[in-house]
C-alpha cells in the first residue's frame, strides 16, 4: 500500500511536471518564435489561446471522467497526445499550423491537473492533503525551473524548434512510466475509496452535481480562479519578451526570470501548502494573491536589474501555491468523491481566464507599444480575485 501510494504520487508529480513545463516554455521560446514565424504579439497570444481553449474544453470532461473511469487509461492516452502536439510545434511554419499543433497539445495537457487531483487524494490521508498536493504540484515548478534553464542553451546550440521537439519526446516517454506506476484505487477498504461502490450506498448523481453548480461558494471560488488565472498568465507569458524588448536584457538573462519564478514557486508551494493546513485555504490564498500583485507592480515600476529579479521572486512565491490551494478547496467545501468534477469545472473557469489573457495582453502591448498596461491589467484582475475570495471568507467566516 505504502509503496504503491508512493509510486502513484511520483507518477502524478512527473505528469504535472511535463504539463506545466510545456505550458510555461511558450513564454520562454516566444522571443525567438516571433521573428521566425513573422507574427505579432496579438497573434502570439492567439497561439497560446488555442492551447488554453482546448485545455478549457477538455479539463471538465476529464475531471468528470476521473471520478468514473480508469484514470491510468486517461493519463496515458492524453500524455501521448500532449507529446505529439508539442513535438509538432517544432515543425510549425505558419500561424495556423502553430495554432493547430499547440491546440492539440492543450488537449493532452488537460489530463495534467484535473484528473491528478482526485487520484492523489484517493491515495492520501485527509490530514496530509494540502501538503501532498503541494508536493505533487511542486513538479510543475521544478519542470518550469529546469526546462527554462535549459531552453536558452538549446536555443543557442540549435534553435527554438529543438526546444519543442525535446519537450515533446519527453512527454511521450513519460506515458510509459504513467502506465506502469498509476493505479486508480487503494485495494484496502475499496468501498470507501471507489465512487462506483460508494454511489451504491450514498446514491450521488446528477442531482448532486447540479447542486454543486448552483452553490454560491462553488461559483465564487470558480470566478476567483478565473481572474487570478488571467492575472498570473500575463507575466508568465510576456516577462521574457518584456525583458528583452523593453529592458534590453540579453535573451539568456531574460529567460532566467522564468527560472526565478519557478524556483521560488517551489518554496512557496511547500511553505504555503503546509501553512494552509493550519491557517485555512482562503486566508492563505489571499496572502498568495497579495504577493502576486506586489510582484507584478514591482516589475513595472522598479525596472532595474536586481529589482526585477526580486520582483519575480516575490511573484513566484505567491504564484506557486495558488493551484494546489484552489484544488484543496474542492474537498474542504465538498465531498472527496466529487473532487474530479469540481476541479474540472473550476478549471473551465481558469481556462477562460487563460484563454483570454495572452490575447488581450498581447493586443494591449501591440496598440500601446509597451507592456506596462498589460501588467497593470494583471494587477487589477488579481485584486478582483482577492475580493471574490473575501466574499467566500466573509460568508463562511474563513472556516474550512
Amino acid at each position: 500500500m505504502v509503496k504503491r501510494s508512493f509510486a502513484v504520487i511520483i507518477a502524478s508529480f512527473f505528469t504535472v511536471l511535463i504539463g506545466f513545463a510545456i505550458r510555461a516554455n511558450y513564454g520562454v521560446l516566444l522571443p525567438e518564435m516571433l521573428p521566425s514565424l513573422g507574427i505579432s504579439k496579438t497573434e502570439a497570444g492567439l497561439i497560446y489561446g488555442s492551447f488554453f481553449m482546448a485545455y478549457t474544453v477538455f479539463s471538465p470532461v476529464l475531471g468528470l471522467l476521473a471520478d468514473r473511469i480508469d484514470i491510468r487509461f486517461l493519463l496515458t492516452m492524453f500524455l501521448g497526445i500532449l507529446g505529439i502536439g508539442t513535438l509538432l510545434m517544432g515543425y510549425s511554419s505558419s500561424l495556423m499550423e502553430a495554432i493547430f499543433f499547440f491546440g492539440l497539445a492543450g488537449i493532452g495537457a488537460s489530463a495534467c491537473w484535473s484528473p491528478i487531483v482526485p487520484l492523489v487524494q484517493r491515495w492520501t490521508s485527509d490530514h496530509r492533503r494540502g501538503m501532498t498536493l503541494a508536493f505533487v504540484d511542486a513538479g510543475s515548478s521544478l519542470g518550469i525551473a529546469v526546462s527554462s534553464f535549459i531552453m536558452p542553451i538549446i536555443v543557442a546550440a540549435y534553435n527554438w524548434r529543438m526546444g519543442w521537439k525535446g519537450l515533446g519526446i519527453l512527454a511521450i516517454l513519460l506515458t510509459g512510466m504513467t502506465f506502469l506506476l498509476v493505479r486508480d484505487y487503494p485495494v484496502e477498504n475499496p468501498a470507501l475509496q471507489n465512487p462506483k461502490l460508494s454511489r451504491q450506498l450514498n446514491k450521488p448523481g446528477g442531482a448532486m452535481y447540479l447542486g454543486i453548480l448552483r452553490d454560491t461558494k462553488f461559483l465564487l471560488i470558480g470566478l476567483s480562479y478565473l481572474f487570478i488565472g488571467f492575472s498570473v498568465l500575463i507575466p508568465v507569458t510576456f516577462i521574457t519578451t518584456y525583458a528583452v524588448q523593453e529592458l534590453m536584457l540579453h535573451y539568456d538573462v531574460a529567460a532566467r526570470l522564468v527560472t526565478i519564478i519557478a524556483v521560488t514557486s517551489i518554496v512557496g508551494k511547500l511553505v504555503m501548502g503546509s501553512v494552509s493546513d493550519v491557517l485555512g485555504r482562503i486566508k492563505t490564498l489571499i496572502i498568495c494573491e497579495v504577493l502576486v500583485v506586489i510582484g507584478s507592480f514591482s516589475v513595472v515600476y522598479l525596472p532595474w536589474f536586481f529589482a526585477i529579479y526580486l520582483s519575480m521572486g516575490i511573484f513566484g512565491f505567491g504564484y506557486g501555491p495558488i493551484w494546489p490551494l484552489y484544488a484543496a478547496c474542492a474537498t474542504d467545501y465538498f465531498s472527496k468523491g466529487s473532487a474530479g468534477f469540481i476541479v474540472g469545472f473550476w478549471t473551465l473557469f481558469l481556462g477562460i481566464g487563460f484563454m483570454l489573457s495572452p490575447i488581450i495582453a498581447g493586443w494591449i502591448a501591440d496598440v500601446t507599444g509597451m507592456f506596462m498596461w498589460s501588467f497593470v491589467l494583471a494587477m487589477s484582475t488579481a485584486v478582483i480575485s482577492m475580493f471574490l475570495l473575501l466574499l467566500v471568507g466573509k460568508k463562511f467566516s474563513f472556516a474550512n
